[in-house]
């Protein structure tokens, strides 16, 4: 008898198991999901605005020169911050698909907000270096989902790096230090390479938390999981074009 409740015990935790497993797998899979469709709403956004920027003979249309030679610029470069701070407050009010349709607004927002990469950088330079941001982002993305280490204790330090990364762009808006940009790029591949694998551990510790709660709920923290790693691989391949982008 005892041993017929021990293989019973076991199958039961077995079982269990396969199931968060299982769980585990369809959510990262929609987590990614919505971050690649979102990446795709951002690159399809700031080719097509960057193509209507400009006439054939290579000079800014009207829309061009309101988007980049006009204060709207500095509306445009941080209404996308302002969304984010915006996106965790109406996150509790929205359903499942009013949060999706507004992750995907803040996609195609970014990419009019960085859509002058294509005015700047050339063509090849841009794909070339979407290519490595997108191997080192799985390669990290990967090792924050199988590690056994408990990275927790990085995230005050990142978001701390975070701030200050912000202020010193800002600062270097009136300064225009090449010596003091260099720097920032720096700092920002090692902050976001580090956050894309604190983030997704993160959100797959998340998960193994609110299994089999309300599943509306987990819905709503699979989109601000995407947005998290969204964001993680945007600035790590902002960052790195500032390195490796040829300019025009």
């Amino acid at each position: 008898m005892a041993d017929y409740n021990t293989y019973r015990t076991a199958q039961g935790v077995g079982t269990r198991s396969a199931v968060i497993d299982e769980g585990l797998r369809a959510y990262m899979n929609k987590v990614y999901g919505l971050m690649a469709v979102g990446m795709g709403v951002t690159a399809v956004a700031a080719y097509g605005i960057s193509t209507a920027a400009v006439d054939a003979s290579g000079q800014l249309t009207q829309l061009g020169t309101a988007i980049y030679a006009s204060p709207l610029k500095w509306v445009i470069m941080f209404a996308p911050l302002l969304v984010v701070f915006a996106f965790g407050a109406a996150m509790n009010r929205l359903s499942v698909q009013g949060a999706t349709m507004l992750f995907y607004g803040f996609a195609a927002l970014m990419g009019l907000s960085i859509s002058s990469i294509f005015l700047v950088y050339t063509p090849f330079s841009i794909v070339q270096t979407f290519l490595v941001t997108a191997i080192a982002f799985a390669g990290l993305s990967l090792w924050g989902y199988t590690t056994k280490k408990d990275i927790s204790g990085w995230g005050s330090f990142l978001i701390m790096g975070v701030i200050g990364l912000i202020v010193a762009s800002i600062v270097n808006i009136f300064l225009a230090s090449s010596a003091m940009q260099f720097a920032i790029s720096i700092l920002g591949v090692l902050i976001f390479a580090g956050l894309t694998a604190y983030d997704t551990q993160n959100i797959k510790n998340t998960y193994l938390r609110l299994a089999g709660t309300d599943r509306d709920f987990l819905g709503k923290t699979a989109i601000m999981g995407a947005l998290q790693l969204y964001l993680d691989f945007l600035n790590l391949f902002m960052f790195l074009l500032q390195f490796m982008g040829n300019r025009e």
